[in-house]
């Protein structure tokens, strides 16, 4: 039976302060952050879609610290990215390991009146497809989304009982449990193949197969030839893959209730391998397919994922595909060769490259026998890796589809 003591509000009126970021005259400049530092400074990279990053971080002094006047994280608040990637959010609990965080002025800091809103509670209801949904109708800017806190204001939210808030969120985090364990396992095994492709491709320690020894194999010493072993070669991508660039259909064809296949603009959906699908589109244009590596030509170039169906594709994306069936050292090859995004080969940074440019970035292309020997290991990897995200999926989708029905009451708690 459906409840009736579910209060509905805009956040403007709900038990939650919206707190921005300090944009004076005090905010640091480049040069005041530090490797290491009193206070941590959060940049876009440390809020993503599955919460906290910590990998890079850029910290402040006391001094600068104590002069800045807004901004500033308590335990429990919530953040969420406002510019850029809109809508990624990370909870302040008593997990992370940092005493002293401030927010950039691409966020805003969610605090809430915790006898009437548990903070696990409204987490997962910041991560639902429910509030995204607002998010994505709110938000404008089409080279650089935003989301004011003007707008903020203005998105709706179901508040039950607290007792029931708490109920909740622990069934929900249940999921996000599997989830984060199914994501661990994913970056094993993807360091396992990175660290693979380095001593091969890198460092040239792999196996070759001995001559009258039964074809065993084993290391020998390799024999340099302008910079690669005897017998590989550098090539141009073009004459390795087949490259298609994107090119978007008029808007009016888009929509976000899932008529027609999946559309990718640019990275705005792109994941850690695979992207997620938010829009879609009836006009059937430039397509990729299952499989295609997708390639980001437009700021910032160079970032890549792995298609897992059949989308659409806009002029911020091209579809690469291997014309000899190596796919995988393929996809490891340049995701070494653009390890940092925006640059070419570590070289210059690009706004945008052409089909052109594309098809001339040359990369180290060894034998045969040697990348079917790489594929022989990582094609199982990577389908541990597309099993283990699907499973994600379906995880995401379960708890997403079970949080308004929980928080309605069309599920008993």
């Amino acid at each position: 039976m459906k409840r009736t003591n579910i209060a509905i509000q805009k956040f403007k009126d709900a038990p939650i302060q919206i707190i921005d970021g300090d944009r004076g005259k005090n905010y640091p400049i480049d040069s005041e952050l530090l490797d290491e530092g009193y206070c941590l400074f959060l940049n876009t990279g440390n809020v993503t879609e599955t919460g906290f990053n910590f990998n890079n971080c850029q910290f402040i002094s006391f001094d600068k610290d104590q002069i800045l006047r807004k901004g500033k994280l308590k335990r429990n608040d919530l953040v969420m990215t406002t510019r850029g990637t809109v809508g990624n959010v990370g909870y302040y609990n008593n997990k992370v390991p940092f005493e002293n965080i401030r927010i950039n002025s691409g966020m805003v800091i969610f605090r809430v009146v915790q006898e009437e809103i548990t903070p696990s509670f409204l987490y997962q209801y910041l991560r639902s497809t429910y509030f995204n949904k607002q998010v994505n109708a709110l938000r404008t800017g089409a080279a650089q989304p935003q989301l004011p806190i003007r707008d903020i204001k203005c998105i709706k939210i179901q508040i039950p009982l607290t007792a029931e808030q708490e109920k909740i969120a622990d069934i929900l985090s249940a999921y996000d449990d599997l989830i984060d364990t199914n994501r661990r396992r994913i970056q094993l095994l993807e360091e396992s193949a990175r660290l693979l492709f380095r001593e091969w491709f890198v460092y040239f320690r792999f196996p070759r197969l001995r001559q009258g020894f039964g074809g065993q194999a084993g290391h020998e010493k390799v024999k340099i030839v302008d910079g690669a072993p005897e017998g590989w070669r550098k090539r141009r991508l073009v004459e390795v893959a087949d490259i298609a660039m994107g090119q978007s259909p008029k808007s009016e064809y888009y929509n976000d209730n899932g008529d027609g296949l999946p559309f990718h603009q640019g990275v705005t959906g792109f994941g850690n391998r695979y992207p997620t699908n938010q829009t879609y589109c009836t006009q059937k244009n430039r397509m990729a397919q299952a499989g295609d590596i997708l390639f980001s030509v437009r700021a910032p170039v160079g970032r890549i994922n792995i298609s897992t169906e059949k989308i659409i594709i806009g002029r911020g994306i091209s579809a690469i595909r291997s014309k000899e069936n190596h796919q995988s050292y393929l996809f490891y090859e340049l995701k070494n060769h653009f390890f940092k995004e925006d640059m070419i080969g570590g070289g210059a940074i690009f706004a945008a490259i052409t089909k052109k440019d594309l098809e001339n970035v040359v990369i180290t292309y060894p034998d045969e026998k040697t990348i079917e020997q790489f594929e022989n290991i990582t094609n199982p990897i990577d389908r541990q890796i597309e099993i283990l995200s699907i499973q994600n999926q379906k995880l995401a989708q379960a708890r997403d589809l079970l949080l308004p029905r929980l928080m309605s009451g069309a599920i008993e708690v």
